[in-house]
Protein backbone atom coordinates (compact mmCIF):
# COMPACT_ATOMS: atom_id res chain seq x y z
CA UNK A 1 0.00 0.00 0.00
CA UNK A 2 1.53 3.34 -1.04
CA UNK A 3 1.28 6.55 0.99
CA UNK A 4 -1.74 7.92 -0.91
CA UNK A 5 -3.69 4.71 -0.36
CA UNK A 6 -2.73 4.72 3.31
CA UNK A 7 -3.90 8.33 3.70
CA UNK A 8 -7.21 7.53 2.02
CA UNK A 9 -7.71 4.48 4.22
CA UNK A 10 -6.95 6.39 7.44
CA UNK A 11 -9.19 9.32 6.52
CA UNK A 12 -12.10 7.07 5.52
CA UNK A 13 -11.89 5.11 8.76
CA UNK A 14 -11.55 8.17 10.95
CA UNK A 15 -14.36 10.12 9.30
CA UNK A 16 -16.63 7.09 9.52
CA UNK A 17 -15.98 6.84 13.25
CA UNK A 18 -16.86 10.48 13.87
CA UNK A 19 -19.81 10.40 11.49
CA UNK A 20 -18.75 13.44 9.45
CA UNK A 21 -17.70 11.93 6.14
CA UNK A 22 -20.21 14.02 4.18
CA UNK A 23 -20.16 17.12 6.35
CA UNK A 24 -18.17 20.28 5.87
CA UNK A 25 -16.63 21.78 9.01
CA UNK A 26 -19.07 24.06 10.78
CA UNK A 27 -17.79 27.62 11.15
CA UNK A 28 -17.20 28.93 14.64
CA UNK A 29 -19.83 31.61 14.03
CA UNK A 30 -22.51 28.94 13.58
CA UNK A 31 -21.50 27.28 16.82
CA UNK A 32 -21.50 30.56 18.69
CA UNK A 33 -24.97 31.30 17.36
CA UNK A 34 -26.25 27.99 18.70
CA UNK A 35 -26.74 26.41 15.26
CA UNK A 36 -24.43 23.53 16.17
CA UNK A 37 -25.22 21.27 19.11
CA UNK A 38 -22.64 20.76 21.81
CA UNK A 39 -23.60 17.08 21.92
CA UNK A 40 -22.91 14.98 25.00
CA UNK A 41 -21.07 17.53 27.11
CA UNK A 42 -20.95 17.74 30.89
CA UNK A 43 -23.29 20.28 32.51
CA UNK A 44 -20.78 23.05 33.06
CA UNK A 45 -21.69 26.49 34.31
CA UNK A 46 -19.85 29.35 32.57
CA UNK A 47 -17.55 29.82 35.57
CA UNK A 48 -16.60 26.12 35.50
CA UNK A 49 -15.02 26.53 32.06
CA UNK A 50 -12.21 28.74 33.40
CA UNK A 51 -10.08 25.71 34.25
CA UNK A 52 -9.99 24.74 30.55
CA UNK A 53 -8.94 28.16 29.23
CA UNK A 54 -5.57 29.49 28.09
CA UNK A 55 -6.26 33.23 28.44
CA UNK A 56 -4.57 34.61 25.35
CA UNK A 57 -2.96 37.81 24.09
CA UNK A 58 -0.96 37.48 20.86
CA UNK A 59 -1.58 40.79 19.09
CA UNK A 60 1.79 42.24 18.05
CA UNK A 61 0.69 45.79 18.88
CA UNK A 62 -0.47 44.98 22.42
CA UNK A 63 1.07 47.36 24.99
CA UNK A 64 2.37 46.30 28.39
CA UNK A 65 -0.89 47.46 29.98
CA UNK A 66 -2.72 44.77 28.00
CA UNK A 67 -0.59 42.10 29.67
CA UNK A 68 -1.22 43.61 33.09
CA UNK A 69 -4.93 43.27 32.38
CA UNK A 70 -4.44 39.73 31.05
CA UNK A 71 -2.75 38.65 34.28
CA UNK A 72 -5.29 40.43 36.49
CA UNK A 73 -8.15 38.66 34.68
CA UNK A 74 -6.38 35.31 34.92
CA UNK A 75 -6.06 35.76 38.67
CA UNK A 76 -9.63 36.94 39.12
CA UNK A 77 -11.27 34.13 37.13
CA UNK A 78 -8.60 31.47 37.74
CA UNK A 79 -7.92 30.59 34.12
CA UNK A 80 -5.65 27.60 33.59
CA UNK A 81 -2.90 29.66 31.96
CA UNK A 82 -2.04 32.81 30.09
CA UNK A 83 -0.72 32.40 26.55
CA UNK A 84 1.57 35.06 25.07
CA UNK A 85 4.33 35.56 22.53
CA UNK A 86 7.76 34.50 23.77
CA UNK A 87 8.94 38.10 24.12
CA UNK A 88 6.32 38.67 26.84
CA UNK A 89 6.86 35.46 28.81
CA UNK A 90 9.32 36.88 31.33
CA UNK A 91 7.01 39.80 32.15
CA UNK A 92 3.87 37.73 32.72
CA UNK A 93 5.81 35.01 34.56
CA UNK A 94 6.96 37.62 37.09
CA UNK A 95 3.39 38.92 37.44
CA UNK A 96 2.01 35.43 38.01
CA UNK A 97 4.80 33.94 40.11
CA UNK A 98 3.45 31.88 43.00
CA UNK A 99 -0.20 32.16 41.86
CA UNK A 100 -0.63 28.71 40.32
CA UNK A 101 -1.54 30.20 36.92
CA UNK A 102 0.67 28.65 34.25
CA UNK A 103 2.47 30.54 31.51
CA UNK A 104 2.19 29.31 27.93
CA UNK A 105 4.38 30.62 25.10
CA UNK A 106 3.75 30.31 21.37
CA UNK A 107 6.79 29.32 19.31
CA UNK A 108 7.37 29.84 15.59
CA UNK A 109 4.27 31.99 15.61
CA UNK A 110 2.25 32.56 13.49
CA UNK A 111 3.72 31.03 10.30
CA UNK A 112 5.76 28.08 11.53
CA UNK A 113 8.05 28.49 8.53
CA UNK A 114 11.34 29.25 10.28
CA UNK A 115 14.08 26.69 10.84
CA UNK A 116 13.74 23.98 13.46
CA UNK A 117 16.84 25.30 15.24
CA UNK A 118 15.16 28.70 15.52
CA UNK A 119 12.06 27.12 17.05
CA UNK A 120 14.19 25.10 19.47
CA UNK A 121 16.12 28.21 20.54
CA UNK A 122 12.91 30.18 21.08
CA UNK A 123 11.54 27.27 23.10
CA UNK A 124 14.55 27.17 25.42
CA UNK A 125 14.41 30.94 25.89
CA UNK A 126 10.70 30.85 26.72
CA UNK A 127 11.17 28.06 29.25
CA UNK A 128 14.10 29.85 30.87
CA UNK A 129 11.88 32.93 31.12
CA UNK A 130 9.14 31.01 32.93
CA UNK A 131 6.95 29.18 30.38
CA UNK A 132 5.76 25.71 31.36
CA UNK A 133 3.76 25.12 28.17
CA UNK A 134 4.81 25.59 24.54
CA UNK A 135 2.40 25.98 21.60
CA UNK A 136 4.49 25.50 18.45
CA UNK A 137 3.28 26.08 14.89
CA UNK A 138 3.75 23.16 12.53
CA UNK A 139 5.69 23.65 9.29
CA UNK A 140 2.64 23.70 7.03
CA UNK A 141 4.69 23.94 3.83
CA UNK A 142 6.55 20.71 4.58
CA UNK A 143 3.27 18.98 5.41
CA UNK A 144 1.67 20.15 2.16
CA UNK A 145 4.76 18.89 0.29
CA UNK A 146 4.36 15.43 1.75
CA UNK A 147 7.61 15.72 3.71
CA UNK A 148 6.33 13.95 6.81
CA UNK A 149 9.84 13.20 8.04
CA UNK A 150 10.67 16.90 7.92
CA UNK A 151 7.51 17.75 9.85
CA UNK A 152 8.28 15.12 12.47
CA UNK A 153 11.87 16.29 12.89
CA UNK A 154 10.67 19.88 13.27
CA UNK A 155 8.41 18.85 16.14
CA UNK A 156 11.10 16.65 17.67
CA UNK A 157 13.55 19.57 17.65
CA UNK A 158 11.16 21.53 19.85
CA UNK A 159 10.39 18.47 21.99
CA UNK A 160 14.12 18.01 22.65
CA UNK A 161 14.37 21.65 23.71
CA UNK A 162 11.69 21.24 26.38
CA UNK A 163 12.04 19.99 29.94
CA UNK A 164 10.48 16.90 31.49
CA UNK A 165 7.59 18.92 32.93
CA UNK A 166 6.98 21.06 29.83
CA UNK A 167 3.71 20.51 27.96
CA UNK A 168 4.09 20.66 24.17
CA UNK A 169 1.15 21.53 21.92
CA UNK A 170 1.39 21.43 18.13
CA UNK A 171 -0.71 23.96 16.20
CA UNK A 172 -1.61 22.19 12.97
CA UNK A 173 -3.37 25.21 11.37
CA UNK A 174 -6.54 23.45 10.24
CA UNK A 175 -7.67 26.42 8.12
CA UNK A 176 -4.91 25.63 5.62
CA UNK A 177 -5.29 21.84 5.58
CA UNK A 178 -7.27 19.21 3.73
CA UNK A 179 -8.85 16.35 5.67
CA UNK A 180 -5.90 14.17 4.68
CA UNK A 181 -3.48 16.83 5.91
CA UNK A 182 -5.25 17.04 9.27
CA UNK A 183 -5.02 13.29 9.77
CA UNK A 184 -1.33 13.26 8.91
CA UNK A 185 -0.57 16.30 11.06
CA UNK A 186 -2.15 14.62 14.08
CA UNK A 187 -0.44 11.31 13.43
CA UNK A 188 2.98 12.94 13.02
CA UNK A 189 2.50 15.10 16.13
CA UNK A 190 1.66 12.00 18.12
CA UNK A 191 4.64 10.10 16.74
CA UNK A 192 6.99 13.00 17.53
CA UNK A 193 6.04 13.02 21.20
CA UNK A 194 3.75 16.05 21.45
CA UNK A 195 1.28 16.24 24.33
CA UNK A 196 -1.49 18.11 22.49
CA UNK A 197 -2.65 18.99 19.00
CA UNK A 198 -4.22 22.41 18.54
CA UNK A 199 -6.47 23.69 15.76
CA UNK A 200 -5.34 27.15 14.68
CA UNK A 201 -3.16 30.19 15.24
CA UNK A 202 -6.13 32.45 14.57
CA UNK A 203 -3.97 34.39 12.11
CA UNK A 204 -4.56 32.33 8.94
CA UNK A 205 -8.32 32.67 8.61
CA UNK A 206 -10.90 30.09 9.56
CA UNK A 207 -11.16 28.77 13.09
CA UNK A 208 -11.97 25.78 15.21
CA UNK A 209 -14.90 23.59 14.22
CA UNK A 210 -16.77 20.79 15.93
CA UNK A 211 -15.96 18.44 13.05
CA UNK A 212 -12.23 19.18 13.18
CA UNK A 213 -12.12 18.61 16.92
CA UNK A 214 -13.97 15.30 16.58
CA UNK A 215 -11.55 14.27 13.85
CA UNK A 216 -8.48 15.28 15.85
CA UNK A 217 -9.71 13.54 18.99
CA UNK A 218 -10.47 10.32 17.12
CA UNK A 219 -6.95 10.26 15.69
CA UNK A 220 -4.93 11.04 18.83
CA UNK A 221 -7.17 9.03 21.15
CA UNK A 222 -7.12 9.49 24.90
CA UNK A 223 -3.34 9.64 25.09
CA UNK A 224 -3.10 13.26 23.91
CA UNK A 225 -4.88 16.51 24.54
CA UNK A 226 -6.78 18.54 21.95
CA UNK A 227 -6.91 22.33 22.11
CA UNK A 228 -9.51 24.44 20.31
CA UNK A 229 -8.46 27.91 19.26
CA UNK A 230 -9.85 30.34 16.73
CA UNK A 231 -13.44 31.44 17.25
CA UNK A 232 -13.84 30.43 20.90
CA UNK A 233 -15.76 33.53 21.91
CA UNK A 234 -18.88 32.59 23.89
CA UNK A 235 -20.06 30.17 26.53
CA UNK A 236 -22.05 28.29 23.86
CA UNK A 237 -19.06 27.88 21.55
CA UNK A 238 -16.81 26.82 24.45
CA UNK A 239 -19.35 24.20 25.51
CA UNK A 240 -19.67 22.92 21.94
CA UNK A 241 -15.91 22.56 21.54
CA UNK A 242 -15.51 20.78 24.86
CA UNK A 243 -18.33 18.44 23.87
CA UNK A 244 -16.56 17.70 20.58
CA UNK A 245 -13.41 16.48 22.29
CA UNK A 246 -11.37 19.51 23.29
CA UNK A 247 -9.87 19.59 26.76
CA UNK A 248 -8.25 23.01 26.44
CA UNK A 249 -9.51 26.26 24.91
CA UNK A 250 -7.44 29.17 23.63
CA UNK A 251 -9.39 32.41 23.83
CA UNK A 252 -9.12 36.18 24.02
CA UNK A 253 -12.79 36.41 25.00
CA UNK A 254 -12.21 34.34 28.13
CA UNK A 255 -13.98 36.75 30.47
CA UNK A 256 -17.06 36.78 28.23
CA UNK A 257 -17.07 32.97 28.18
CA UNK A 258 -16.95 32.54 31.96
CA UNK A 259 -19.47 35.31 32.63
CA UNK A 260 -21.88 34.22 29.90
CA UNK A 261 -21.52 37.52 28.03
CA UNK A 262 -21.03 37.98 24.30
CA UNK A 263 -17.37 37.82 23.29
CA UNK A 264 -15.33 39.41 20.54
CA UNK A 265 -11.83 39.16 19.16
CA UNK A 266 -10.19 37.21 16.35
CA UNK A 267 -8.39 34.47 18.24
Amino acid sequence: MDQNQLIEKIVTEVLARVGSAAAAPAPAAAIAAGAVSAGAVPALAPSDIAKYIDHTMLRPEAPTSAFDKLCDEALKYRFFSVCVNSGRVAYVARRLQGTGIKVCSVVGFPLGAMTSRSKAFETREAIDDGASEIDMVINVGLLKSGDLRGVEEDIRAVRRATRANTLLKVIIETALLTQEDKVLACEVSKKAGADFVKTCTGFAGGGASVEDLQLMRSIVGKEMGVKASGGVRTYKSALAFLGAGANRLGAVSSVAIVTGAEGSGSY
